[in-house]
């Protein structure tokens, strides 16, 4: 009997520690997840390049090989194929440093190299050797001091999508019979990628509704075109109409599209900042609330310099 009562006191104890525990539990995850969705949405970062430790060294001795060891990084929330990112070594005499390949995939031995999400919210890694096949200085030359210069050439996307109001009656019912009111909406923190919206400028022209997005790149690299060579972008094979370009698409739920510019669907960047004015009929009769989808495609280029240090071998 007692043995009965024991166990009959124990899952009474273990529901009640259940059904006092659980909400709080679930409210917790809850919170947690909502903050790591909005890393993982949020930043300006895209493909990060950094260099292992003394690879290369500072200082090497001509007559061997030179090794240097790149670790990839991609901290926006794109995935990469391995066709949409390559890292290249420029800067240096092929003379003097040899057989050094032209051009790595981010994703080699890899595939693809991932962005960052809910359950990867540093983004996916990977490490590329790179290796020359001798370094000899010419004769009478006892020291160099070259720079290498590490490309990481990508192409990349943005998606944005912000609530914003629409009104097509905006003038004609009062304020206090509305569910919103058409306002500018701004955008800081990125949308995890270097090149993002930062502000949408909300216009109503009767049944019309005017959108001004202004775009900027928030990174250090240089924008390029969606269609740029990113094989060889460290090669002089890029073009003025290479650089600055950004491919965009945007698109209103429930509104037609009569209007975008530019209307070649690019837009140029000037001093790292565009601007694209899109216009839409908006049907209906009330003020509602609605996301605005804005999908911007480009390349990117992003540098890592490393001044070496070359000697002479003594007796070579």
């Amino acid at each position: 009997m007692k043995r009965e009562v024991y166990l009959v006191l124990t899952v009474l104890s273990l529901l009640l520690l259940s059904s006092c525990g659980m909400l709080p539990a679930a409210g917790r995850d809850a919170r947690d997840t909502s903050a790591i969705l909005q890393q993982v949405k949020t930043g300006t970062q895209g493909v990060e390049v950094t260099l292992a430790a003394n690879l290369p060294p500072n200082t090497i001795y001509d007559q061997n090989p030179l090794t240097a060891l790149v670790e990839v990084r991609n901290r926006g929330n794109y995935n990469l194929q391995p066709q949409d990112c390559f890292i290249q070594i420029v800067g240096q005499d092929n003379n003097i440093i040899r057989g050094l390949q032209t051009a790595r995939s981010c994703g080699e031995n890899s595939g693809v190299l991932e962005g960052k999400n809910e359950y990867n919210v540093e983004g996916g890694y990977n490490q590329i050797e790179f290796t020359s096949t001798s370094v000899s200085l010419p004769n009478n030359v006892y020291e160099i001091t070259p720079t290498l210069n590490f490309l990481a050439c990508y192409n990349y996307h943005t998606k944005a999508s912000p609530q914003i109001c629409v009104d097509p009656l905006l003038f004609e019912v009062t304020a206090q019979q509305k569910t919103c009111t058409p306002r500018d909406v701004g955008m800081a923190g990125g949308q995890g990628a270097p090149v993002g919206v930062n502000l949408v400028g909300v216009d109503m022209v009767g049944s019309k509704a005017i959108f001004e997005i202004n775009i900027a790149n928030f990174g250090t690299g240089r924008v390029l075109s969606p269609n740029a060579p990113i094989q060889s972008c460290g090669q002089s094979s890029l073009s003025y109409t290479d650089l600055d370009k950004v491919q965009y698409n945007v698109q209103l739920t429930g509104g037609s599209l009569v209007d975008c510019k530019p209307r070649d669907g690019f837009v140029r960047l000037v001093n790292n900042n565009g601007k694209i004015v899109c216009t839409f009929n908006i049907p209906g009769g009330s003020a509602y609330e609605t996301p605005l989808l804005i999908d911007l495609s480009y390349g990117y280029v992003q540098s890592l310099l490393k001044p070496i240090r070359i000697v002479k071998t003594p007796g070579s």
